[in-house]
């Protein structure tokens, strides 16, 4: 018996067409443009949520967030409070590459952040040293910012391990207000 190819050709061309990546290229002409440096210059609030990979919501959390630009390089102090009462900070320190490449390091990422803007869009990637019951794991994080209007920057992040994805960062932020 002669099976015909075609069913199954053209469902991996479906298949494989759903899972080509959305670049940050893809963005390019989108508004309102995000420049990383302007929008973060002085003082932003973020709010944000993690969920497992199963949606499951496990933590809140508010960021204060005080952003300084000189040169070519902008520092960001985020003031972390989680639901719970525990606090964090992270200082970042992020180099303008050139009109669309970024580079960033903090005390608890490893190695250097890299970032890709066009438009009304940045893509973030890096690998985030965090405790985890009384060790300590490398994740990678795979961040999507895109600017909305009214100054309110939308971020997703997909966590990993190893390959895996263990769950996803959601934040808001919003221009102003020093208080988290």
């Amino acid at each position: 018996m002669f099976v015909k190819p075609w069913p199954a050709l053209i469902l991996l061309a479906v298949f494989l067409g759903g899972c080509s990546a959305m670049q940050p290229k893809d963005f390019e002409g989108t508004q309102p443009h995000l420049d990383l440096f302007a929008y973060f210059q002085g003082d932003t609030r973020a709010w944000g949520i993690f969920q497992d990979r199963s949606g499951s919501l496990q933590r809140q959390f508010t960021v204060a967030i005080k952003g300084e630009v000189e040169d070519d390089e902008l520092t960001l102090t985020e003031d972390f409070v989680y639901a719970d009462g525990e606090t964090q900070q992270r200082i970042w320190r992020i180099r303008r590459i050139d009109e669309h490449r970024y580079e960033g390091r903090a005390d608890d990422v490893v190695g250097t952040a890299t970032g890709l803007a066009y438009g009304n869009a940045l893509n973030w990637a890096y690998t985030l040293r965090l405790p985890y019951r009384g060790n300590e794991i490398n994740v990678k994080f795979d961040d999507w910012m895109f600017l909305q209007s009214d100054d309110v920057l939308f971020n997703r992040a997909t966590v990993s391990n190893f390959g895996f994805t263990v769950g996803e960062v959601t934040l808001f932020f919003k221009k102003g207000g020093s208080s988290a």
